[in-house]
């Protein structure tokens, strides 16, 4: 059976979100940032544990306000299909106090205008460009507690420019998601630390793909581009941030 998985993955200006997700399906990065200006969908078949998944991953540019009923979702091209994910996927800069701050309002947003009575939709915060670790702004254990601890969120922190992360992200995601889904637990995802290996995913990536061990791969992805969109228009042409 195929299930069909929706995510959103949200941040302020030039914290790599897009390029996460872009290592993420094409084992890529450019040095070069362009600024994300519409939505994308990126359609990857995903299995995990001999299940397929389909997995809708939406990367939006960065919004001003978390809409607060459909009526606002579907007046911005920019937030359409954004209230109605399974998951959410906040991406901060570790080098910009301001990018925190940015996720920190979202998450808060995304908070007040859920729906009462419905289950509640997971959070994961990010923390991207872990390579440069040197210019932290925040310490990593105070982030970690305050996300952990007092959100109730996921916390990991990445690389996309060295792969670093960028599938235990994904895999941890679907795995969380999928049990709090099927099992109606809580649904916040919570992360055995973000320095974990790697390879404790028993994955590895191979050239564009990334090779089943037994556990997970990514068997296919499609990109549509923004909305409206038709399905086949092939995929973007750089990388975004």
């Amino acid at each position: 059976m195929v299930s069909t998985y929706r995510v959103a993955v949200l941040g302020a200006r030039g914290v790599g979100k897009s390029a996460i997700v872009r290592q993420f399906l094409y084992n890529e990065f450019s040095e070069v940032c362009v600024p994300t200006t519409a939505r994308r969908l990126y359609l990857p078949a995903v299995v995990m544990n001999g299940h397929v998944h389909d997995l809708q991953i939406l990367d939006f540019p960065p919004i001003s306000t978390f809409p607060v009923n459909t009526l606002q979702e579907w007046a911005d091209a920019c937030c359409r299909g954004l209230r109605s994910v399974h998951a959410y996927i906040l991406v901060y800069d570790i080098c910009c106090f301001d990018s925190f701050e940015y996720v920190k309002t979202i998450r808060q947003q995304i908070l007040e205008t859920r729906v009462i009575g419905t289950s509640e939709t997971p959070i994961i915060i990010v923390g991207n460009k872990r390579d440069l670790q040197r210019g932290r702004v925040i310490p990593r254990w105070n982030v970690s507690h305050l996300v952990r601890k007092t959100w109730k969120c996921g916390y990991v922190e990445c690389s996309a420019k060295y792969n670093w992360h960028i599938l235990l992200l994904f895999s941890e995601l679907l795995k969380g998601g999928a049990c709090a889904r099927c099992k109606h637990v809580h649904a916040a995802l919570r992360f055995q630390g973000a320095l974990l290996c790697v390879c404790d995913a028993h994955c590895a990536v191979i050239g564009s793909q990334i090779k089943n061990q037994g556990v997970f791969s990514l068997v296919s992805v499609q990109c549509v581009g923004s909305v409206p969109a038709l399905r086949g228009k092939g995929f973007p042409t750089g990388p975004a941030c």
